[in-house]
């Protein structure tokens, strides 16, 4: 039903358009149509059913890096970092703080950011989420178009506000605190005092803030740590502050040791803020690089946390870390983590220095369950039949907010092929979803383009690593090719040709830790290899690079010349 559906679609198209029937279909349609997207994951490490009582690690999995959380009353709000995917900043919403669902964007316009020609590693770096006397508070930076900013909303899911640029806040990872004196605080990570005496070396920074005039105090500006824990040792990279206070304590917990294997979080705090800050002497407070990397279902590059606490009195922490496969690679990106934040002699430990992150833990008690939301973890399967209106939340962009070169027919999922492809820094005509297990596959069914473009699937790391699984129909000739950007433009690696009558086709991709593999079949056919078994581990982040994790998705393509 849906073939005859898309097929008179395109017939009343061409009817409308004004288009000559003497003109050849592959000089005037440049539209690719999707029946169905599906997504299955099956990891070992999350096949076991999980004991009563008990949730699994990590609570999102995928690229859902850079964590900060918030409470209100009894709802628990988390924002992730985005960098130059939209819409941006993605908002969790979850009761039990285990099972968390997507629920909006706080970055839904091209009037909030332009993150145009920006690299896909680039755009939104690291927020935090805050509440405060019934308004949401999130603030975060822009790299290279514009720095840092402040969104506010009443309501987490959206719409939020256009941004409250503050030109004065240098650097990366802001975060709001408000005292209980009415006093509000930004700190960031900045410039070294004076001149860096090594490389890596940074500093947190503090800044009174003017809620009414929207701006920091001038000269308010004050130095909170320089280096790190032990400036001696050249520690790197401290970063992602958050301020806290607890039983008369100010608490500041940041990230230090750069987001790779030698992450970790670290605390230090005062009893006032025109005090220094004391480094804890048992630092760091969370940390995986002390272990051995040959260890089985190994997590990695554990940091970067932030803390909350529920109305009775515990505190959690979500931070990023990793699952790797041959020790270092991984494909997933940096995902969020959840674990209880103990206290001895009044300062926080989330995990002692030795252990090991576990898959599993008793849950979080005394919260009301969230088990009916989507679930971001485990083995699952999701589908998106293509029948609303509206693109799923769980669906991503690049660079530009745009989306007028698609649309959703109720059955389908029409685009609107452009003249760029996944190599450009401008905005491809592609959706991408989360690769969230290591063992996956994904599929799609699509009707064969007719005209000079492409349509089909992609796995996605960034620009210059990447596969793209397509069809295309070109001098009568219909043919399936995989296409592979391997640092550098892509390249044809495999291709097929197939009957000409064919109308309809299925594709799949099946990846499993470094290996990954592409078919293809028509509607009645069975499932074909496109070539051989392929290289995954350039789609990992030791490979390519960058600080996002790999996306699944549909992409069409104007083509300029016909496929060998």
């Amino acid at each position: 039903m849906k073939t005859i559906y898309a097929s008179a679609l395109m017939g009343l198209s061409l009817l409308f358009s004004g288009c000559q029937p003497e003109k050849p279909t592959d000089e005037i349609s440049t539209i690719a149509t999707f029946h169905w997207f599906d997504y299955q994951g099956q990891d070992a490490v999350f096949a076991e059913p999980l004991a009563k009582g008990s949730y699994q690690n990590p609570v999102a999995a995928g690229f859902f890096p850079d964590p900060s959380i918030t409470r209100r009353g009894d709802d628990y709000y988390m924002v992730l970092s985005s960098f130059s995917y939209t819409p941006g900043l993605p908002i969790l919403h979850s009761t039990d703080l285990v099972n968390w669902q997507l629920v909006g964007h706080a970055l839904s316009r091209a009037s909030q950011v332009d993150m145009s020609g920006m690299q896909v590693s680039r755009g939104i770096f690291a927020p935090t989420i805050r509440y405060h006397d019934g308004t949401f508070y999130i603030i975060t930076t822009v790299v290279d178009k514009g720095g840092n900013f402040i969104l506010t909303a009443t309501d987490p899911a959206g719409p939020w506000s256009d941004p409250i640029w503050l030109p004065e806040v240098e650097g990366i990872d802001p975060d709001m605190f408000f005292d209980d004196d009415g006093k509000v605080y930004i700190s960031h990570n900045g410039e070294a005092p004076d001149e860096a005496l090594y490389e890596g070396h940074r500093a947190i920074w503090m800044w009174q803030y003017d809620p009414v005039k929207k701006a920091v105090l001038p000269d308010s500006k004050k130095l909170l740590v320089n280096g790190g824990v032990d400036l001696s040792t050249k520690p790197i990279w401290i970063e992602a502050p958050h301020i806290y206070k607890h039983n008369g304590w100010y608490y500041l917990v940041c990230a230090e040791g750069g987001t790779a294997d030698q992450h970790s979080a670290v605390v230090f705090r005062t009893r006032s803020l025109n005090e220094p800050f004391v480094p804890y002497g048992d630092n760091p407070i969370l940390t995986q690089r002390d272990l051995p990397a040959d260890r089985a279902n190994a997590i990695t590059t554990a940091g970067h946390a932030d803390l909350v606490q529920l109305p009775d009195g515990q505190w959690w922490a979500v931070f990023l870390a990793t699952r790797t496969y041959d020790q270092t690679y991984f494909n997933t990106g940096r995902e969020t983590f959840l674990l209880p934040v103990s206290w001895k002699d009044e300062w926080p430990t989330i995990l002692p220095q030795g252990q090991e992150i576990p898959y599993r833990h008793p849950a979080p008690t005394g919260l009301v369950s969230s088990t009916g939301a989507m679930t971001q973890t485990g083995n699952f399967n999701w589908r998106d039949e293509f029948d609303g209106q509206n693109l799923k939340l769980d669906w991503n962009l690049l660079r530009e907010f745009d989306q007028s070169w698609l649309t959703l027919d109720g059955q389908n999922l029409n685009i609107n092929a452009k003249d760029v492809g996944m190599d450009s820094l401008s905005q491809p005509a592609f959706i991408g979803r989360r690769q969230q297990h290591t063992s996956f596959e994904t599929s799609t069914s699509l009707v064969v383009p007719k005209g000079k473009i492409s349509a089909g699937l992609v796995a996605f790391q960034n620009e210059q690593y990447h596969y793209y699984l397509g069809v295309k129909t070109a001098a009568g000739k219909t043919t399936v090719f995989l296409e592979q950007a391997k640092g550098a433009k892509p390249s044809l690696i495999s291709s097929q040709d197939l009957a000409a009558n064919t109308e309809q086709l299925r594709l799949r991709i099946q990846g499993k830790a470094g290996e990954i593999s592409f078919y293809y079949a028509d509607q009645t056919g069975d499932w074909q290899q496109l070539g051989e078994v392929q290289d995954a581990k350039i789609l990992s982040t030791q490979v390519a690079g960058g600080f996002v994790g790999t996306t699944l998705g549909v992409h069409a393509r104007q083509e300029k010349e016909t496929i060998p």
